[in-house]
């Protein structure tokens, strides 16, 4: 089983910019595909962004432009550059393997865009 423990969310205003990380444990982290996804109140949880294990990644119409995700599989992690943040963008942002049983999820890191 993987542990997964994202970090970098926080409060900012519209406009502005994040990076989010996910520390996996276990050395299976390198050969699974990779999402982020989050879940804003009321809502269900929801693909961000993922990428494969050889790096070509996927967005949701909603972030193209604006989001990049990226990994380092020496350093078993997976981030998510956010930038132009919008409001609607508020939200706990979750990582997990994509397209396969879901590991266990982590605790998540909240990110809130407001002026």
């Amino acid at each position: 089983q993987v542990q997964l423990v994202e970090s970098g969310g926080g409060l900012v205003q519209p406009g502005g910019s994040l990076r989010l990380s996910c520390a996996a444990s276990g050395s299976i982290f390198k050969i699974y595909p990779m999402g982020w996804y989050r879940q804003a109140p009321g809502k269900q949880r929801d693909l961000v962004a993922a990428i494969a294990s050889g790096g070509s990644t996927n967005y949701a119409d909603s972030v193209k432009g604006r989001f990049t995700i990226s990994r380092d599989n020496a350093k078993n992690t997976v981030y998510l550059q956010m930038n132009s943040l919008k409001s609607e963008d508020t939200a706990v942002y979750y990582c997990n393997n994509w397209g396969f049983r879901p590991w266990d999820w982590g605790q998540g890191t909240q990110v809130t865009v407001s002026s």
